[in-house]
Order: structure tokens, then C-alpha cells, then sequence
């Protein structure tokens, strides 16, 4: 599978040239080979993989297919509810966690003959950018394993990039899904907020969660795409209206698109290597007939401080709900406060301990509009910034990260330089506006580098006809060979 595609993997075993017994048995068997380096996984279900390849066969071979997705192996995310199988969100108060439902995300997977293959690694309830931040340990990079795969979804990103899953779905919160797919060569994209239920997602900050998938091509990325999204009423936020064919433009050329070059998203803090080849394919795009023009958001330039005010202010109330009592981890007290405070403080790693103080500190009387008000209001002028910026534009590009992959613990100790990590992506979050990242270069030390096509709400078409274009452009061949996914 490290070779092929959705599309090329679905038309061999429709044509009966493979099974998905055949392909589960080839994700195990580079999962078995690849784990103990990269540790993508937090839970690998074989015998549950196996039941559903086998059931996937039988509905090939009676007539009966669900769409894109059959009968090949995903993985998702584990902080996406699974019945039956442990779920974590990779912390240590949700230890032996099972949960007695699906997420809708999963419902919908089973629903069209997916094969999931298990549950990734992640930074704890999704606060990180380098899934070192999990309470069972890294993932690491596929290109270099002395690196980080990005996060919050390092997992997911890895576990595609190595080949052990064909699609991978992760959640997007400031950048959780793009910014690790940059790092680890893949195809990463967050949808427009609301188009991909929440239901049986373990929240992080409500209002800037979402879940997308991760792909080998773009191509891929809007069939997965299509098989998760769609109106849930069970999803209080869920979009009710007409959602578009994400795919539907893929292959329309990009002539005549008119595309901004974000200018606060480049300069001191972005890598050379970064900056010339994102500028090179900006070039590229101009020289297929697309009209560049330079952007200027200014708002950007306080996106960050408003997004580390408003999630971890959602995170406070969203974690409340974990107090040792009614399922997870529960260390004993003399008293139900001391029960709480003390599961509390073994349960939770220190990352999401500093989030949840910073995020409850905001909301505290006194403060509350000085600093959570404050970013709501810097939050709701980068939404008119970027409607201002579309009334020019059809779509905006950046770079995804403004480094390439880093060393394993060069940022653990400085938390700032680690939350600039998602510079590049936070501003879509804010927005709720969807955004792609492709794969495009790789720097002198043969690391990825990703180009971000970001579009307004509900732009998922023009967005993917955009990355369609880089991704033919750039001629990007995903092949990490660090932990033999080759051999």
C-alpha cells in the first residue's frame, strides 16, 4: 500500500485483483514492522479489522458497495469515541476508557465498509504540536525518527506516511491535522466548521474542533472527505444546508483563479528553505494562467494570542466533566473535592494542566473581558479580514508550518516556541473556514515541506481544485524509507 491510493486501491479490489483480507493483513504486517520505532498507534484492533475486511468481501461478492472507502484500512484519531474499543484521547485520567457508542464519524466509516485498523497517538485531549505531549509516549517522524511528526495528530499523519493506513482521520483545532501532514509529507485537510459532525468527539475547544482526513493525494482526500461529512442532528453545530462535491473540479486547471499570497504569514521565523519553495510554487501557479496578488491580513498577527485565549478558555469547561467519578481514572480522597483535585492532578500531563489554568484564569471574574472578550472581539475582525480578502480572491495560500519537522524535544521546554508552531493555520480555525495542506519540496536534509490553499466557508471545491494543481505541480512522492516500509 506505501505506493498506491484510494482510488487505485478501490478500483484493484473491485476489479478482484486484491481483497480487503488481502490489504488488512498488508496494513498489519507494515504496522508490526514500523510500531515499535514510530509508536503511530495507541490501539491496533487486528481481530475487529479482520471481521470487517472479511464482512467487506462478502457485500463486494454479493453486489453490494458503500462507497470509496470499502473494504480499505483506516485508522482514526483516539479521541474519537469507538464502541468497544479503549479510547483514551492519550491521557492517563481516560486509562481503560470504553466507550458504549461510535462516534458519528465512525458510524459513518463502518456505515460505507471502511476497515478500521485502530486508534493513533496524539498529543493529551489534543493540546500539542509534536504528539510528545501523549501520556504513553511519542510518535516519530517517518522521514527521520529522530524528528517529530507535528501534532496534535502525529499519529494519524505518521501512520499514512509509513503506509501502515491508506486514509487516517484526525481533529483540527489550531492546526492539529495540516501542520503535522506538512511535517510528515502528506495530504492533510481541516472542512469548513460544522460539515463534519462532533458528535463522540472528546472536545477540546468546541467552537475551533474539527475532524479531516489524511491522504497520500488530493485525490483521496476529497473521496475520504465525502464519506464523513454531512448534516448531523445530533451535532448542535452541524451545517443543516447543501454541502458541495469537494472533487468535482479536481482536474479544471487553475486558469483564471485569482490567488492571494498571505503577507504577515512569511519572514523572521520562517525557514529559507520554507519560504523559496513555497514561493517557487506561487511562481508555478502564475506561470498556469492564475492571477497572484499579495494579501494583507493584519489581523493575523494576533490570531495567535486570541487562539491561546479562546481554546484553552473552551478546554477549561470542556475537561471539567473528567472528576474521577463517573468513568476514567479515580484516585481516592477523604472527601469528593480531595477525589477530584487529586485524580485531576495524577490524570492530567502538564500541558493540559497549563491550559486548563491559563483557560479558567480568563473566565475568572475580573478578568473575563479583558482577555477571553478581548479575543472574541480580535476573533471576529480576522473573520472580517478574511472577507474582505475573498471579495479579491478565490482562495489564500501560505506556507502550512514555517519549519520543517524538528528534533524530538527541542520545544517540549519552551511552550511558546512550540505554540508557533501553528502560526500558519491557526487564522482558518478562528474562521471556520476550510484548509488543505499539500505536499510540495523537501529541504537539504530531505524533510517535507507543506503549502497551505486555505478557502471561505464552504470553498471546499476551488480549495481542492487549487491543491489538485500544486499537487501536479510539485510531482511530491511520499517515500520515507527510516523504519523500512519499503523492505
Amino acid at each position: 500500500m506505501i505506493d498506491s491510493s484510494v482510488a487505485e486501491t478501490g478500483r484493484r479490489l473491485r476489479s478482484g485483483e486484491t481483497t480487503a483480507a488481502a490489504l488488512v493483513e498488508a496494513a498489519l504486517e507494515t504496522a508490526a514492522r514500523t510500531e515499535a520505532q514510530l509508536h503511530a498507534f495507541l490501539t491496533i484492533d487486528s481481530e475487529g479489522a479482520r471481521q470487517a475486511a472479511a464482512q467487506a468481501d462478502a457485500d463486494l461478492a454479493d453486489g453490494i458497495d458503500r462507497g470509496p472507502l470499502h473494504g480499505l484500512p483506516v485508522a482514526v484519531k483516539d479521541n474519537m469515541c469507538t464502541r468497544g474499543v479503549e479510547t483514551t484521547a492519550a491521557s492517563q485520567i481516560l486509562s481503560g476508557y470504553v466507550p458504549p457508542y461510535d462516534a458519528s464519524v465512525v458510524v459513518r466509516l463502518r456505515e460505507g465498509g471502511a476497515v478500521i485498523l485502530g486508534k493513533t497517538n496524539l498529543d493529551e485531549f489534543a493540546m500539542g504540536s509534536s504528539t510528545e505531549n501523549s501520556a504513553y509516549g511519542p510518535t516519530y517522524n517517518p522521514w527521520d525518527l529522530s524528528r517529530v511528526p507535528g501534532g496534535s495528530s502525529g499519529g494519524s499523519a505518521a501512520s499514512v506516511a509509513a503506509g501502515s493506513t491508506l486514509v487516517a482521520f484526525g481533529s483540527d483545532t489550531g492546526g492539529s491535522i495540516r501542520q503535522p501532514a506538512s511535517l510528515c509529507g502528506v495530504v492533510g485537510m481541516k472542512p469548513t466548521y460544522g460539515t463534519v459532525s462532533r458528535y463522540g468527539l472528546i472536545a477540546f475547544a468546541s467552537s475551533l474542533d474539527q475532524i479531516g482526513p489524511f491522504t497520500r493525494t488530493v485525490e483521496d482526500s476529497a473521496l475520504a472527505l465525502e464519506a464523513i461529512w454531512g448534516h448531523d442532528p445530533r451535532d448542535a453545530t452541524s451545517f443543516a444546508g447543501a454541502y458541495p462535491d469537494p472533487g468535482a473540479s479536481l482536474g479544471a486547471g487553475v486558469e483564471g483563479l485569482k490567488v492571494g499570497v498571505v503577507k504577515e504569514l512569511s519572514g523572521e521565523g520562517y525557514e529559507p528553505a520554507v519560504e523559496s519553495s513555497v514561493t517557487a510554487m506561487v511562481e508555478s501557479l502564475a506561470r498556469e494562467g492564475v492571477e497572484v496578488i499579495e494579501v494583507s491580513l493584519p489581523t493575523f498577527d494576533v490570531a495567535l494570542s486570541a487562539y491561546y485565549l479562546i481554546a484553552p478558555a473552551e478546554a477549561s469547561s470542556n475537561l471539567a466533566r473528567f472528576d474521577g467519578i463517573r468513568y476514567g481514572l479515580r484516585v481516592g480522597g477523604s472527601t469528593t473535592e480531595e477525589l477530584m483535585a487529586r485524580t485531576r492532578a495524577e490524570g492530567f500531563g502538564p500541558e493540559v494542566t497549563r491550559r486548563i489554568l491559563l483557560g479558567t484564569y480568563s473566565l475568572s471574574a475580573g478578568y473575563y473581558d479583558a482577555f477571553y472578550g478581548q479575543a472574541q472581539r480580535v476573533r471576529a475582525a480576522i473573520q472580517r479580514d478574511f472577507a474582505r480578502a475573498y471579495e479579491k480572491v478565490d482562495v489564500l495560500v501560505s506556507p502550512t508550518s514555517p519549519t520543517v519537522a524538528f528534533e524530538a524535544g527541542a520545544r517540549t521546554a519552551d511552550p511558546l516556541a512550540m505554540y508557533l508552531s501553528d502560526i500558519c493555520t491557526i487564522p482558518s480555525n478562528l474562521a471556520g473556514h476550510p484548509a488543505i495542506s499539500v505536499p510540495i519540496a523537501l529541504d537539504h536534509a530531505g524533510l517535507p515541506i507543506g503549502f497551505q490553499v486555505m478557502a471561505p466557508a464552504l470553498g471546499e471545491r476551488v480549495m481542492y481544485r487549487v491543491a489538485a494543481e500544486v499537487e501536479r505541480l510539485a510531482g511530491f512522492v511520499i517515500a520515507p524509507d527510516p523504519v523500512g516500509t519499503h523492505s
